[in-house]
């Protein structure tokens, strides 16, 4: 891609293939790439981590270090973040207008497997009905494209470059 990209943020549940898509699409970018999972507060993970979902409150700081890292990445960086709410994604936006939304929709039975099948990581399968129950998908109004994840990485990312693509020409 010829000309800068704005930041993406790659979002949706967990199990969804955030962190698999984002750092995809940001190898092929050559653009940074972070996990949004890393920044958050410790007590967030221990609370995910014991069964409880996060509530604003404890979403707060964690957006606002997402929505930082999206302002020292103005000219294109991937990261992967769950950015649930509009209200999330607008908070971000706050940080960094011009963000582009990569929404993963999948089936809640292929993501549930795949959770179970994920080791080593603080979110607990049970807690993904609550996000999808939380998730509010991007609104016509919203930058972003919504792709299915129920197909190979690379063609997730093709998708993905071709609407940029698209965006960026003004077509």
């Amino acid at each position: 891609m010829t000309q800068p990209v704005p930041p993406i943020v790659v979002m949706g549940v967990s199990g969804s293939g955030k962190s698999t898509v984002g750092a995809a699409l940001a190898q092929r970018l050559r653009a940074p790439f972070a996990d949004a999972d890393t920044f958050h507060p410790e007590a967030n993970i221990a609370k995910m981590a014991a069964g409880h979902e996060l509530n604003d409150d404890d979403r707060d700081p964690w957006l606002q270090a997402v929505g930082e890292w999206l302002t020292r990445h103005t000219d294109g960086g991937v990261i992967s973040c769950s950015a649930l709410k509009r209200k999330y994604r607008d908070q971000l936006r706050l940080h960094c207008p011009d963000t582009e939304f990569v929404g993963l929709n999948g089936a809640p039975e292929l993501i549930a497997r795949r959770l179970g099948a994920r080791r080593g990581h603080f979110m607990p399968r049970s807690l993904l009905k609550s996000q999808f129950e939380t998730l509010e998908p991007l609104g016509p109004d919203e930058a972003g494209i919504v792709v299915d994840i129920d197909q190979p990485v690379d063609a997730i990312v093709d998708g993905v470059m071709a609407h940029l693509t698209e965006r960026l020409s003004g077509a």
